[in-house]
C-alpha cells in the first residue's frame, strides 16, 4: 500500500529589476572595452547555466536568463511515497512494495509506516531513501550513527538486541523450513556478542572526493558514490583513528585519488587490520599503478601520527572491476605481518589473509568446535576451508593428526607459520580448491573422525560434501555464515548418512542481518 504526498516547495521568487527607461535626450555613454564586455556577458551567461563553463561554444539563446527561468529548469524534486514496510531482505533492508514493485528502503523495519523518496528506479524495483518514520515498530531506539541512510551498512542499529535476535532466529527457522529434513530441528538462543559495538578488526574503505575533499568510506548501495565515514560506531576505535589521520594525510600531501569514471589515479582502497589483544595495526593501501614515491611518505607520516601502525603495505590492483585486493604485495614500513592472538592461540595474519572480524565471537567459536570434537591424541581431524588455521590449530591440541585445506596460498603460509608459532607439529596445510585436494586426501588417509566444513558464502560443492562423508567421521561440523547455503549442504548430507544433532548461532556480527551457525552432525543410526 502507497500514496503519494505532495512535497513542500519553497516560493520565495527573487524580485526582478527594470532599468529606468532612458530619454531620448539622455548623454550617450562613454565607449567601452568590446574584449571586457564580451567577458563579463559569457561569464553571466556561465553563471546563469546557459553556457557550459568547460565548453567553449555559443550562448544556445541570446535571451536574457531571468531567475524564475532558472528555478524551472531544475529538476523537480522527488515525490514522498507513503508506503508500509512488509519484510526484511537477507542484508537487513526493509522492503515495500509500490506501482508494481519491491521498493527497498534501508532503516525501515517489517510493521513500520514510513515515507520515503524515490532515489533510483530498476525494471523490478525502486530503491528509495528514508525520510519519515509515521509508524515506528515496538522496539525501535534512537538513532546511534549520523551516516546511518547513507552509509547503509548496519541496517538493524535502530532496533534493539532482542529484535535484531528475533529477525535472526527467523532467517535461520525459514531458510530450514525449505526442507522437510531440517523442519523440526532444534535451533538453540543466539549466543550475544559481549561488545555490540566497536567490534569490527577489520575494514575496507574505499577512496573518492566529493567537491574537492577527500572522502573515505564505503560506496553507498547501488552506486559508486562514496559515503564518508568520520567514524564508524562499528569499527575499533583504533581503525577510526588511522582512518582519520589517512584522509587528512592523503588531504595535506596532495595524492591523486583513483577515479574509476576515467580510470586514472593512485588510491583505490584503505585496508586495516587491528590486533585487539595487542592494539597494534598492519594498513594495506590499494593502488592502481606501484608506487615507490609519495606512498612512502605517506607511510612514514602515518606511523609517525599513529605509532600503533606497525605494518605499512601496498597492494597494486589494475583490475577494472570490483575486486578490492590484488596478487602483488609490497611492504613499505614495518613488518610483514601483523601478530594477533585469538583464544589462547596467537596468528600471524597476512595483508590479504581472510578473517573473522569479531575476535571475542570468534574465539567462542573455536572453543565450541573443540568441545564437540571431542578428540583424542590417536585421532585425526580435517578442517576444510581452513584459512589461516584458526580452527584448525584449536583441534591439534586435541588430536593426533589434523589436516587443513585452503584455496589462497598466502593463507596456507600464515597457516604454516601460525603451527610453528604455537609450537603444534602435527598440522599439515595443503593449499588447493577444496574439491579436488579433499578426494585425493581421502584417498590418502581413508578415515577421519572428526571433519569440519568452513566454507565461504556460497557454501560447499556437492562433490566436497560427499568427499568429507565419505571420510566416515563421528562428527560433522559445520560452520556457516549464511543461512540460505548451510540449509541446502545440510540437506544434502542427509542422504550421505549424517543428520543434524545440535544447531548454535552466534551473533557475530550486531547491527547487522547477518548470523553465524555451528551446526553438529552425527551418523543417522539405523
Amino acid at each position: 500500500m502507497s500514496k503519494k504526498i505532495k512535497p513542500s516547495v519553497a516560493s520565495a521568487d527573487t524580485p526582478e529589476t527594470t532599468p529606468p527607461r532612458r530619454s531620448k535626450s539622455s548623454v550617450s555613454p562613454p565607449l567601452i572595452n568590446k574584449k571586457a564586455a564580451a567577458r563579463a556577458a559569457g561569464d553571466a551567461a556561465r553563471a546563469a547555466g546557459v553556457i557550459d563553463p568547460f565548453v567553449r561554444k555559443k550562448p544556445v539563446s541570446s535571451k536574457p536568463v531571468r531567475p524564475r527561468d532558472l528555478a524551472d529548469a531544475r529538476p523537480p524534486r522527488s515525490e514522498a511515497i507513503e508506503v508500509d514496510i512488509m519484510r526484511l531482505d537477507a542484508d537487513g533492508v526493509g522492503i515495500a512494495r509500490h506501482d508494481g514493485k519491491d521498493f527497498i528502503v534501508a532503516g525501515a523495519y517489517p510493521g513500520e509506516k514510513v515515507t520515503a523518496t524515490i532515489e533510483a528506479k530498476g525494471q523490478f524495483r525502486l530503491v528509495g531513501r528514508l525520510r519519515r518514520v509515521i509508524k515506528a515498530h515496538p522496539q525501535r531506539i534512537a538513532k546511534r550513527c549520523d551516516s546511518l541512510t547513507s552509509c547503509q551498512g548496519c541496517p538493524l542499529l535502530c532496533l534493539d538486541e532482542a529484535a535484531q535476535f528475533e529477525i535472526k532466529q527467523i532467517r535461520i527457522r525459514s531458510a530450514f523450513n525449505h526442507y522437510p529434513q531440517l523442519k523440526g530441528v532444534a535451533i538453540a538462543p543466539i549466543w550475544s556478542a559481549p561488545e555490540p559495538f566497536g567490534y569490527r578488526s577489520n575494514a575496507k574503505l574505499v577512496f573518492g572526493r566529493k567537491r574537492g575533499a577527500v572522502q573515505l568510506g564505503l560506496y553507498r548501495r547501488g552506486t559508486h558514490e562514496v559515503v564518508d565515514l568520520a567514524g564508524c560506531p562499528l569499527h575499533h576505535p583504533l581503525i577510526n583513528r588511522i582512518a582519520s589521520v589517512v584522509r587528512e594525510e592523503v588531504e595535506k600531501q596532495e595524492i591523486y585519488i583513483y577515479n574509476a569514471d576515467k580510470g586514472r589515479g593512485l588510491l583505490r582502497y584503505l585496508l586495516i587490520r587491528v590486533s585487539p589483544a595487542r592494539n597494534k595495526a598492519m594498513v594495506t593501501f590499494v593502488v592502481a599503478e606501484r608506487d615507490l614515491k609519495q606512498l612512502p611518505h605517506l607511510a612514514k607520516s602515518l606511523q609517525k601520527r599513529v605509532p600503533e601502525v606497525v605494518s605499512v603495505q601496498q597492494n597494486v590492483n589494475a583490475t577494472t572491476g570490483n575486486i578490492i585486493v590484488g596478487r602483488d604485495t609490497q611492504r613499505l614500513a614495518g613488518v610483514s605481518d601483523l601478530l594477533d592472538q585469538v583464544g589462547d592461540i596467537r596468528l600471524q595474519l597476512a595483508p590479504a589473509s581472510f578473517f573473522q572480524v569479531n575476535h571475542a565471537q570468534a574465539a567462542r567459536i573455536y572453543q565450541l568446535v573443540r568441545e564437540w570434537a571431542r578428540l583424542q591424541a590417536s585421532e585425526t581431524a580435517v578442517d576444510l576451508y581452513c584459512g589461516i588455521g584458526g580452527i584448525a590449530l584449536h583441534l591439534a591440541r586435541d588430536a593426533g593428526r589434523v589436516y587443513g585445506i585452503e584455496t589462497i596460498e598466502e593463507a596456507v603460509k600464515n597457516a604454516r607459520a601460525n603451527a610453528l608459532l604455537n609450537d603444534l607439529r602435527n598440522c599439515i596445510f595443503i593449499a588447493g580448491d577444496a574439491e579436488e585436494v579433499v578426494e585425493d586426501l581421502c584417498s590418502e588417509i581413508q578415515r577421519a573422525e572428526v571433519v569440519v566444513l568452513n566454507p565461504p558464502r556460497s557454501g560447499c560443492q556437492p562433490q566436497v560434501l560427499k568427499a568429507a562423508a565419505s571420510l566416515q567421521p563421528r562428527t560433522l561440523i559445520y560452520v556457516s555464515c549464511n543461512p540460505e547455503t548451510l540449509a541446502r549442504d545440510l540437506s544434502l548430507l542427509y542422504p550421505l548418512g549424517y543428520v543434524v544433532d545440535a544447531v548454535q548461532p552466534v551473533d557475530m556480527f550486531p547491527q547487522t542481518a547477518h548470523i553465524e551457525t555451528v551446526v553438529r552432525l552425527v551418523p543417522i543410526t539405523p
